[in-house]
């Protein structure tokens, strides 16, 4: 029984890849198979431009750009990775292997992205890391915002699901972030533990820490205690 199709959160109208989510499967499964869908669409062309000139960035072998992406002076596209067209890329941002980004997205300054689908129209502007993630349409991450992708045990990442068995699905990967459904917005500086799931259309307040399922349509809140006191010297 597949509990968390990509249906559930994708329109696949919006995605780059869609043939890397067919009916039948679990969403995260897409993720080992990046990089033969990379492999598999023929000859990189660079037909963005560079913002800086020739030389402002490093674009690396097996790298797309479609074509009205703006490159920022500073970036680093190591690839292979396929970046569609009208996309912003900041200086410093760091494309590692088997990326694949949807159109008129924004990949932002000093942003750090590996082994992830990034949705038309979803933004990661500022000091973010995606590795082993998927962002659907127009998904949005506050500055700073960690999808965090390894147990520090070295073991294998589950779904925190309390109707699989234990409370947990086993997703055998070593390596997985989260999913993000389309319009999901993260608050700045939360962290997205290891196997995240988060819903169409929610929203994390800032500094959240979060770990399982999120329905779609949820607000999650963080109440701080502050205490204010008299300085003395």
């Amino acid at each position: 029984m597949v509990l968390h199709p990509a249906s559930d959160y994708l329109d696949l109208a919006h995605c780059p890849c869609p043939e890397l989510f067919p009916e039948g499967r679990e969403v995260w499964e897409a993720l080992p198979e990046i990089a033969g869908w990379l492999r598999g669409r023929g000859e990189a062309v660079m037909s963005g431009e560079l913002y800086g000139g020739a030389g402002s960035a490093f674009i690396g072998a097996g790298v797309h750009v479609g074509r009205g992406t703006v490159i920022m002076p500073g970036a680093c596209l190591q690839g292979p990775a396929w970046i569609g067209e009208d996309c912003r890329i900041g200086p410093g941002c760091w494309i590692r292997e088997n990326t694949v980004v949807g159109r008129g997205a924004i990949l932002g300054n000093s942003c750090e992205l590996k082994n992830c689908v990034i949705g038309d129209g979803a933004e990661v502007p500022h000091w973010n890391y995606v590795g082993d993630s998927i962002l659907g349409w127009k998904a949005h991450l506050g500055a700073g915002v960690v999808l965090s992708n390894w147990r520090h045990d070295h073991g294998a990442v589950p779904v925190l699901d309390e109707r699989g068995p234990g409370g947990r699905i086993a997703t055998g990967l070593a390596k997985f972030g989260a999913v993000l459904g389309d319009r999901a917005d993260i608050g700045a500086h939360a962290v997205l533990n290891p196997g995240s799931m988060i819903g169409r259309g929610s929203v994390l307040y800032p500094g959240t820490v979060w770990r399982g399922v999120l329905a779609g349509g949820m607000l999650v809140k963080v109440r701080q205690e502050q205490v204010v006191v008299v300085e003395r010297r």
